[in-house]
């Protein structure tokens, strides 16, 4: 596959980009090639025993095809635990930003098949939910190094994961400013105040620095209505990437 090349030129002041990515031993990769459901990796958490537990949203058009992703990640050899949480709001069932039905999961996995980490280690810092569809893997990334040739540092991050990367986009400071600003303004002022907490306060690090009860506490607010707030609002703002 034919790959992108950016030279010094185009690497000066900071950067985002989204990577499409496959990488070998990954579930969430598995279970979206098997099936007809997608799904979009929210928060992760430290887990026991060495693993980590990561919060998904699953997304596809029908109830059965969710069944059969749910089916194939308690199969898989690579997950630990899943669980399927309980609807948000009763119209959680039939209503979606992403899909035409959706669930929520939370699973338990060995923390060496992410590619979290190896992303750290190259510069480039994951600040928003990952879409996995049909086999791959689309993270939104800050580039924290801000120099130098990406094409060297892309092909450092392809052997070092073994992995299939393609570039999707790459943008300028000033680019993603005014991206993000025309998606913000898709939000509501109640989902954009949630959101922006939730960045403040460190919410999407990995490992996370809050809760969602604190901050439905700060906010004054039931939980559930936080994240149905934080949800809507993540699904908006995916459209950026």
């Amino acid at each position: 596959m034919a790959q992108a090349t950016f030279g010094a030129a185009e690497t000066t002041g900071a950067r985002r980009l989204t990577l499409s990515i496959w990488h070998p031993d990954c579930w969430t990769l598995e279970v979206t090639d098997e099936t007809d459901a997608g799904m979009i990796a929210h928060t992760v958490y430290n887990g026991p025993e060495d693993t980590i537990k990561g919060h998904f949203t699953v997304f596809a058009d029908e109830t059965s095809d969710i069944d059969d992703l749910v089916a194939s990640a308690r199969a898989s050899p690579l997950t630990d635990d899943v669980v399927e949480l309980s609807p948000r709001h009763v119209f959680d069932a039939n209503r979606s930003n992403v899909g035409n039905t959706t669930r929520q999961l939370m699973v338990d996995y060995d923390p060496d098949h992410t590619m979290i980490e190896t992303l750290l280690e190259h510069g480039f810092v994951h600040d928003a939910p990952v879409r996995i569809a049909d086999g791959r893997e689309h993270w939104p990334l800050t580039d924290t190094h801000g120099q130098g040739d990406l094409t060297e540092r892309i092909d450092a991050l392809r052997e070092a994961a073994d992995a299939d990367i393609t570039v999707e986009k790459v943008t300028t400071a000033a680019d993603t400013a005014h991206t993000k600003t025309q998606a913000r303004d898709r939000l509501s002022s109640r989902q954009r105040e949630v959101f922006d907490l939730a960045c403040r306060r460190n919410y999407y690090s990995w490992p996370r620095e809050t809760t969602t009860r604190e901050l439905a506490d700060e906010l004054d607010i039931a939980k559930t209505t936080l994240l149905e707030h934080l949800r809507k609002a993540e699904a908006k703002l995916l459209d950026q990437y």
